[in-house]
């Protein structure tokens, strides 16, 4: 629908304005209905450019409007210069039936099609559980991934991770001093190593399985990959348990077996974009901007990881993806400019690289942040809340919220039963919608028989019909903008078009004709409500 507004707006513009290129054109829901179904502000954006005033332009481009199509009734100037446009009724269910003979594919767009894009998140080292902060970049990651599939993307879901610096040598330290003292040793437990119940799990692991042999230094190797094992396992089933599969493992090790940090530093040298002192490697980041330069490689010869960033990165673009899309948390977005601006020097186009930053999560009870008990030491594992609340509701709050916005996560509401819970009255909506259909048709016979959708002429249909319409553009909206907190919005639109519309219009004891176009207004409904929890990564109940 958006998209044939726009053609529209554009001829009118070529009309008034011949000589101007097509600027890009927006189109918006308006707040209230009495403005109309769409609005646009394009003759506020052309004011400066013309040089006239704003709704000047507005009135022009409206009287060039074509309404002999009968696609739109109506079109109006409205304030300082936005032009409100009315759907014709006979456009809307012709429109509706496309969405009833499309079914399940209704929703799906071509604006990405032949777009190959690599989405990169979750990326935690195998150094302990998924936490809570995991967890949001888990859920934003896989969720974006579903929606640019939808959009006609080829999407590939990469997993990076290092299993080889300082962090996994603490890590295997930390699990042989465990089963060191498992055997009676009396050992010190290592400065900065990982606590909790799960590193003395992977000990008695270790001592089950090779008794108590592995007491020299030399051993060490063991406790490290008995570790990483454990812990990668316990990482993918927590991701399975969150309907997460990734495509892709990505180890940072390759990076330096294959010599694409070495070849980093080397073409950077060659632009003389490097420098040595103090015994380190600098990257000179005040050519692009920077306050100070950035160490690249330590005096003590160990990388920052700025450097293996900038080959990944270079690495991703060579493997031929369009875009290479980043899921980070707020406390990496300092490094991010630093890596792009290198991939560019490096002679890559940088503009293939995108970033999502997303705020922390705090969990809240009774409005107060709120420390759940735990086993696990000092944070809060994915698993932890998912016993807790539930896979559906924990996806369903991560994505609740813009990402750029701080998340709290309301154990109250999260544990609400019934509609109260914001994702059980989504899933209340589309078993509902079952229900009705099933008695719908014990009560009539429908076999072979086309619904006429003209029927439909309760405001509480036109909206239902309104809202259905409008999913594939908010697929669109969503997979352009990368934020699903806006399809859980239009959803929560969706089910209360059809609440309204189940309280207004009845089917059961109506003429057979009306109450088959109603039954199968109800089967669009369920489909896109289907489509949209499927996105999500959400269950959809057909009963509750």
């Amino acid at each position: 629908m958006q998209d044939y507004l726009k053609e529209q707006i554009a001829r009118a513009l070529k009309k008034v304005a011949p000589d101007l290129e097509t600027p890009e054109i927006t189109i918006e829901k308006p707040r209230s209905t009495e403005h109309g179904d769409a609005a646009t502000n394009v003759a506020l954006t052309l004011a400066n450019v013309l040089k006239e005033n704003p709704r000047s332009i507005a009135q022009k481009i409206a009287d060039q409007i074509d309404l002999s199509t009968g696609h739109i009734r109506g079109v109006e100037v409205a304030g300082p210069g936005f032009i409100n446009f009315r759907f014709a009724g006979n456009w809307l269910t012709d429109q509706l039936v496309e969405a009833h003979r499309t079914g399940r594919e209704f929703g799906k767009g071509r604006m990405l099609e032949h777009k190959k894009i690599q989405v990169e998140f979750v990326s935690a080292n195998p150094t302990g559980p998924l936490t809570v902060g995991h967890g949001r970049n888990a859920v934003l990651g896989d969720t974006i991934a579903r929606v640019l599939e939808w959009a006609g993307a080829d999407v590939q879901r990469e997993y990076y991770f290092n299993n080889a610096g300082r962090q996994m040598r603490v890590l295997a330290e930390s699990v042989r001093a465990r089963y060191l003292q498992a055997i009676g040793q009396d050992v010190v437990f290592p400065e900065g190593g990982y606590e909790g119940a799960y590193i003395t799990e992977i000990a008695e692991r270790v001592l089950e399985k090779h008794g108590d042999s592995l007491t020299g230094e030399e051993h060490l190797p063991v406790f490290r990959q008995a570790a990483e094992e454990s812990i990668f396992e316990d990482i993918r089933q927590t991701l399975a348990r969150m309907n997460i599969s990734m495509d892709s493992f990505f180890n940072e090790n390759t990076l330096y077996e294959d010599g694409s940090i070495d070849k980093v530093i080397a073409t950077l040298r060659d632009k003389d974009l490097v420098f040595e002192q103090d015994g380190a490697t600098w990257f000179k980041t005040t050519a692009f901007g920077k306050d100070k330069d950035t160490v690249l490689i330590k005096s003590t010869g160990e990388p920052t990881y700025r450097l293996p960033d900038i080959a990944y990165h270079i690495n991703k673009l060579e493997r031929g993806f369009d875009l290479a899309l980043d899921i980070f948390g707020a406390d990496h977005i300092a490094t991010y400019p630093d890596v792009v601006a290198a991939v560019q020097a490096c002679g890559f186009d940088s503009d293939r690289i995108d970033v999502i930053v997303y705020q922390f999560v705090t969990i809240v009870k009774d409005g107060k942040p709120f420390k759940m008990s735990t086993r696990k030491a000092n944070f809060v594992t994915l698993d932890e809340l998912m016993d807790e609340v539930g896979a559906d509701v924990t996806r369903f709050f991560f994505l609740m919220r813009a990402p750029g916005t701080h998340l709290e996560f309301d154990l109250n509401e999260a544990k609400q039963a019934g509609e109260k819970n914001p994702v059980f009255y989504l899933q209340y909506a589309h078993a509902r919608i079952q229900s009705i259909m099933k008695k719908v048709r014990n009560h009539y016979d429908f076999t072979g028989k086309a619904p006429d959708f003209s029927l439909l002429a309760h405001d509480a249909e036109t909206t239902l019909i309104k809202r259905i319409l409008e999913f594939p553009d908010v697929i669109l909206l969503t997979a352009g903008q990368r934020e699903p907190h806006k399809l859980i919005q239009y959803l929560n639109e969706l089910a209360t078009a059809f609440h309204k519309f189940y309280h207004d219009c009845r089917i059961l004891g109506e003429d057979e004709q009306l109450a088959l176009a109603r039954t199968e207004l109800l089967t669009v409904t369920a489909t896109v409500m289907a489509n949209g929890l499927g996105i999500l990564g959400i269950s959809v109940p057909d009963r509750m």
